[in-house]
């Protein structure tokens, strides 16, 4: 089922999300909650999806980029489903990116994100999941675990001047950030 997505300024999104016993993954209640996800996230072009976002404060995330219309210039990631996720930033490094947001609608703006990072969770069946996520992909893990943490992108923001309506940046920023996302790519990988 498609579920209303939330949008910044509704308390839903400042909450941080409780985490799911593992006894609890099997049930009705979380496959269904995950199969929302999915299904939301795909109906609106997202990168990914939280479940904070639809209002659902468990530690629930599903990740899925492939060939996106919103963002052309992110490689693909293959769908994940992440419970009880947890990022450890391996490098010191940090790399300034554009991000936007289902529930920030019509706006994108510049964040430091870790390109790289250790993403650890149980996936739907319950299993344990870890692996490592480079470049622009380590941010969009980065950016669905922070709002499981009642966070949001402009929070990560250090300069609010890059803060640009969808439309100016494609105008005005996109063919500049897609030549940088192809040099992160080249540096750290997808």
């Amino acid at each position: 089922m498609i579920r209303q997505i939330v949008q910044i300024g509704n308390p839903a999104l400042r909450l941080i999300a409780n985490a799911v016993e593992e006894s609890q993954i099997a049930s009705k209640e979380i496959q269904s909650l995950i199969d929302d996800l999915i299904e939301t996230m795909r109906d609106a072009n997202g990168a990914g999806l939280a479940s904070t976002q639809i209002a659902v404060p468990y530690r629930v995330c599903v990740i899925e980029v492939n060939k996106n219309p919103r963002y052309p210039y992110k490689p693909d990631i293959p769908l994940t489903v992440l419970i009880n996720p947890k990022v450890t930033f391996l490098t010191e490094e940090r790399i300034n990116v554009y991000e936007g947001c289902l529930s920030v609608p019509n706006l994108r703006g510049r964040v430091d994100r870790c390109p790289e990072v250790l993403i650890e969770g149980l996936n739907r069946e319950g299993q344990s999941l870890s692996f490592i996520a480079k470049g622009i992909s380590a941010g969009t893990f980065q950016h669905e675990l922070d709002h499981l943490d009642g966070l949001v992108f402009t929070d990560r923001m250090n300069d609010a001047s890059s803060l640009t309506t969808i439309d100016e940046f494609l105008e005005n920023q996109e063919e500049e950030f897609k030549q940088q996302v192809i040099s992160i790519v080249k540096n750290y990988g997808s």
